[in-house]
């Protein structure tokens, strides 16, 4: 059984902290107010899907996209350290994932 927790967090660059099945997950919005269309409940699935994809990890950012076909982008710092960007559709199904280019990750 997966327990879930939603605490809002304040302060610069931090919209909010999940923790979700014992992962730290932290959104914030580095491009601006037209990265951040979405809801809370749009950002804990996609949230959600983006860690199913890559085993788990940490999620850094939640941003809405438009790359490749995708509605959200999940900036994801995997369990070996490595930090991809999982892009969704709006069925939270990935369209793909790529490493991060702000990190070099893949």
């Amino acid at each position: 059984m997966r327990k879930r927790a939603v605490i809002a967090a304040a302060g610069a660059g931090a919209a909010l902290a999940v923790a979700a099945g014992g992962v730290a997950v932290a959104t914030s919005g580095d491009d601006g107010a037209t990265s951040r269309r979405y809801t809370q409940e749009q950002a804990d699935a996609a949230t959600k899907a983006a860690l199913e994809a890559t085993g788990g990890g940490t999620a850094n950012s939640v941003e809405t996209d438009d790359e490749n076909g995708a509605t959200y982008e999940v900036e994801v710092t995997k369990p070996d350290g490595t930090t991809v960007d999982v892009r969704l559709d709006e069925s939270y199904q990935v369209v793909v994932i790529e490493g991060d280019g702000d990190s070099g990750g893949s």
